[in-house]
């Protein structure tokens, strides 16, 4: 079952990051999980990264639902919202899904009626992931990194680094301990761990999908080889619940070029979701400020 609502005042040390479980609806929902809350201590110092590991959340999610919060030292008292309510995504719901825009990976097990869901890191502008649909072709214990030319290029010019053609397995390798080879463009993009402290929730990487090391080493021996993976990049996301009423989420979209970054980014309504709520000036106006503010949350329109 999902987890439930925890109390404000739980510390961190208390809990221990694990996948996330949401039990799938059964009555045609699309929505399911709690938002959960969390008051930053007054005596510790926390950065909003270290609360966003201790939920198993996305760093940007949690900046996207805490607009203005320092992201490094956090107002002691400040009360937080954690990203742990959602809208499943608009695909069929099997094998892995991975939403770009959101940085969420879902995992739909074949034999139970449950999603498990995980922050990712994609790639970064000049780097993207692309949108496929494909699968998993390989599975690799203690994978060994070997760096293409162009990053052994960047590496070099960039950072004064010279990588060596191939890195072993072990603590220095950024693909950590496990990784999933998908079976798009001669087998370039992982599903991998990590072995940084940082960049899950962010664009970071070189268009491999990155996990946290704990999240990678319970998924991996859950996907068999050849199991479905669609990579899709939906902002918007939306359904019309079975009360009735309408909900929303929307998380900033992916900046295609480094003059974009930073910059606010329009997202579109379908026409469908604006025909809904054209009679309705109240939900006009919600559904404009869930549009502008993008704070990666649902959102009930009317």
């Amino acid at each position: 079952m999902y987890r439930s609502l925890l109390c404000t005042l739980i510390g961190l040390a208390s809990m221990g990051a694990n996948a996330i479980e949401y039990q799938l609806p059964t009555n045609g929902s699309k929505l399911v999980g709690n938002v959960e809350y969390y008051q930053v201590p007054e005596n510790e110092k926390e950065s909003i990264a270290d609360i966003a590991n201790h939920f198993d959340v996305g760093f940007l999610a949690v900046m996207e639902a805490n607009k203005g919060v320092d992201p490094f030292l956090p107002e002691p008292g400040t009360m937080l919202t954690i990203p742990t309510r959602l809208i499943l995504p608009d695909v069929p719901h099997e094998g892995i899904v991975i939403n770009l825009a959101e940085l969420r990976l879902y995992y739909f097990p074949p034999d139970k009626d449950s999603v498990y869901v995980f922050p990712i890191g994609i790639g970064r502008i000049g780097r993207e992931t692309p949108v496929m649909t494909t699968s998993i072709s390989q599975k690799i214990v203690g994978p060994t990194w070997t760096p293409t030319a162009n990053i052994r290029k960047e590496y070099r010019e960039e950072r004064g680094i010279e990588l060596p053609a191939v890195i072993p397995a072990g603590p220095d390798n950024p693909l950590g301990e496990y990784a999933m080879r998908l079976a798009h463009s001669r087998g370039e993009y992982l599903i991998h761990g990590t072995n940084k402290d940082f960049g899950i929730g962010m664009r970071v990487s070189s268009g491999c999908i990155r996990m946290n090391p704990w999240d990678i080493e319970w998924l991996f021996p859950q996907i068999p080889k050849g199991t479905k993976v669609r990579v899709i990049n939906q902002p918007l996301k939306e359904t019309r619940e079975p009360d009735g009423s309408l909900y929303v989420e929307v998380h900033q979209p992916l900046s295609k070029s480094e003059a974009e970054a930073g910059q606010a980014k329009v997202v579109k309504p379908s026409r469908a979701l604006v025909n809904a709520v054209e009679s309705d000036k109240q939900a006009i106006t919600r559904l404009s400020q869930a549009l502008q503010s993008q704070e990666g949350v649902p959102i009930a329109i009317d």
